[in-house]
């Protein structure tokens, strides 16, 4: 019977080849692929508190949708407005 002798550098090589794999099978979010988003997110993203987001909606700055008690956004608007502001 051979005897093999696994190293750290052999777990950690398997380790790397093993996160690379999961990487590809689960891809990460990030909200630049979320459609919508909330309020808190849209603030934080903006650095703005929520008075400035509401005249932002009452000027028509910013499009959003109220479903139900929640008010969305899309993020392909607020990059708009990020783009338009550099």
């Amino acid at each position: 019977m051979a005897l093999e002798i696994i190293t750290k550098e052999d777990l950690q090589d398997f380790k790397n080849e093993l996160f690379e794999e999961l990487k590809n099978l689960f891809p990460s979010k990030t909200p630049h692929q979320q459609q919508w988003m909330r309020t808190a997110d849209v603030k934080a993203l903006l650095k703005i508190s929520s008075g400035t987001l509401q005249n932002m909606r009452i000027n028509g700055t910013l499009r959003y949708s109220k479903i139900g008690g929640t008010l969305y956004y899309k993020y392909q608007d607020i990059e708009k407005l990020l783009q338009s502001k550099n």
